[in-house]
């Protein structure tokens, strides 16, 4: 397992598979990303997990953490996640929060992230967002 950064382009077939199958692709391709940091998790040499962060001042915000269906339940998005945390104390941050889809909310918990009671919807999912201040 390997964590690199990797381009904004190299996210998106992970997005479309993982979180957004029933939509056209070019719905995962955001016009912000050029904007952002994007990692990914390598087994073997195959994109296997992926994340967006967006550091605005002292705050990141991350998004569309996924790993792809077979390698789901293995760690690599734990990994990754833990990966982002630990770059953000590094660049003396203060908080780092996400839109997370409301059903997942106990994986993010597991890393001290707490609901900020403040949900929405969009495309049909339900999402609430979550923080850890650092």
């Amino acid at each position: 397992m390997e964590i690199k950064p990797i381009e904004a382009s190299q996210t998106w077939p992970v997005r479309h598979e993982v979180m957004w199958p029933d939509r056209p692709f070019e719905f995962v391709q955001l016009e912000e990303d050029n904007l952002g940091l994007h990692f990914g998790v390598f087994e073997k040499e195959k994109l296997v997990s992926i994340v967006s962060c967006f550091i605005i001042e002292d705050e990141m915000q991350f998004r569309k953490l996924a790993t792809l269906e077979e390698f789901q339940g293995k760690g690599f998005a734990s990994v990754l996640l833990q990966y982002i945390l630990d770059l953000a104390k590094e660049k003396k941050l203060s908080k780092v929060w996400c839109n997370a889809r409301t059903h997942k909310k106990s994986f993010y918990e597991k890393f001290g992230m707490i609901e900020t009671q403040q949900n929405f919807t969009k495309a049909g999912q339900e999402f609430t967002i979550m923080e850890v201040l650092l």
